[in-house]
């Protein structure tokens, strides 16, 4: 089947899952009027109680800008494309550089890691490149031409006091350490990122382009080995939003509005030594939102990279609430900072206020049937069409991850498990926004479990 019908497909299956939300909620029943004319709430209910209802209910609409833009980016970009295939030759390509940043927690993962991402890079063709391992332990990779490795000194202090992840980047930019010319080219992957030859192949057309300073791509999280069934499905949204808000930010507006993830970035060698990572405390812990931002506010224009990396979701569910819990503490510093103009900070104040207001819409999952409300058949459908939307970009990215197991009855079974665990998964992003705000400080950057086989040498940051 070619990718052009496969995408159509996509794109009707979009429609039938927005559709099949308005007909379970009434919406396509519904005139000019309300959904359910003969149910007076404020008599069946109460006045305080309806209020409330109404209110957890309209909240729904926050989101409604990011339900759009994964929409336009959905349907506007070929969700099924061909292969990336080289469109220079490699012998004449800028020098590119593979960061990755580790705490030194687990070693041989990192080693094994690198080995088979210089694998795949040699496999391709690629020679003018380094894997440079900065970390805060030494982990003893093999020196080679390819591989270097960085340990951040005890005593090193950024000029603003800049901590965790962002201390070590900038250590990297220092002078006397860079060794990178500005014409050179950065690849930031975390710890269990794998490269694959068609995202290898996306980023050196990207780069020979020179369209954008800065570029990202789709990651995956359901290869090789299933760690945790429940967080693997839970991230599935995450590939959705790749495939949606992600391509249309990147591929239309060319600006990173609601922020980007922390690996997979392609960035121009000169243009991140001009922002550096030195953001002080309040770019420490969302250091991949702080940078993305202030690349904005300086004029840098943003691009989507072909392919695919992989990597693993978090191995339990408490991981997974404390990955969402640093997410909400470390996005609202950067919201709360004054080095960034308010301009630039619209789309995550927006998915700050959605994330804000999950605990209190979620309950709409058991509300909403329990106790119907009559809604004005405009808002009732618009919040139906959003559910729909919803369901799609979690089943979407659910088959994109398992694209690899092909079988129809594993892909049904998926789509049952998906539509199972969508609300767990909505519960577990609520506790972690609640744990954020409830905490009394700071708890820093915690370093999720990364790997199977391998005792952590460290447990926190």
């Amino acid at each position: 089947m070619s990718q052009r019908i496969k995408h159509v497909l996509t794109i009707f299956v979009l429609v039938v899952c927005m559709l099949v939300m308005c007909v379970l909620t009434g919406a396509l029943r519904v005139g000019s009027g309300s959904s359910m004319p003969d149910l007076d709430p404020f008599k069946e209910y109460g006045y305080f109680v309806t209020g409330i209802l109404y209110t957890l209910r309209l909240l729904t609409l926050i989101p409604l800008p990011l339900t759009v833009c994964n929409i336009l980016g959905i349907v506007c970009f070929n969700c099924y494309p061909s292969t990336p295939v080289l469109r220079t030759s490699l012998l004449f390509g800028p020098f590119v550089c593979f960061r990755v940043v580790t705490k030194g927690t687990y070693p041989e993962l990192v080693k094994r890691n690198i080995q088979r991402n210089i694998d795949t890079c040699m496999k391709l063709g690629l020679t003018n490149f380094v894997f440079e391992v900065v970390t805060d332990s030494a982990i003893g990779v093999s020196k080679s031409a390819q591989v270097r490795e960085l340990v951040v000194p005890d005593k090193y202090r950024t000029k603003n006091e800049t901590l965790y992840k962002a201390r070590a980047l900038q250590y990297c930019l220092e002078e006397g350490v860079n060794i990178l010319s500005d014409n050179d080219w950065i690849i930031h992957l975390d710890e269990e990122t794998l490269i694959t030859e068609s995202s290898l192949i996306g980023v050196i057309n990207f780069i020979n382009d020179g369209q954008y300073e800065f570029g990202q791509g789709v990651i995956t999280y359901a290869n090789e080995e299933i760690v945790c069934w429940i967080t693997t499905l839970a991230d599935s949204i995450r590939v959705g939003i790749d495939y949606g808000i992600l391509r249309f930010t990147m591929n239309v507006l060319h600006r990173p509005v609601f922020s980007w993830k922390g690996s997979f970035i392609v960035a121009n060698a000169g243009a991140e030594r001009k922002i550096t990572y030195d953001f002080g405390h309040e770019g420490s812990i969302a250091e991949d939102c702080f940078f993305a931002l202030t690349a904005w506010k300086e004029g840098f224009k943003f691009g989507f990279v072909e392919g695919e990396m992989w990597e693993k979701s978090t191995f339990s569910v408490m991981d997974y609430i404390r990955q969402r819990k640093r997410w909400v503490q470390g996005i609202s510093k950067v919201i709360l900072s004054k080095s960034i103009p308010f301009q630039y900070k619209g789309g995550i104040n927006l998915m700050m206020i959605a994330w804000v207001v999950m605990p209190f819409t979620v309950p709409n999952i058991v509300l909403a049937p329990l106790f119907p409300l009559p809604l004005f058949g405009f808002i009732n459908t618009v919040i139906s069409l959003m559910g729909g939307a919803m369901i799609f970009l979690f089943t979407f990215g659910a088959l994109k991850s398992f694209s690899h197991r092909r079988h129809i009855l594993f892909n049904f079974a998926l789509c049952v498990m998906i539509l199972c665990i969508m609300p767990v998964a909505m519960i577990m992003e609520a506790i972690g926004v609640v744990w954020a705000f409830m905490s009394s400080k700071n708890s820093g950057f915690h370093v999720v479990k990364k790997d199977v086989h391998e005792t952590p040498l460290l447990s926190h940051v």
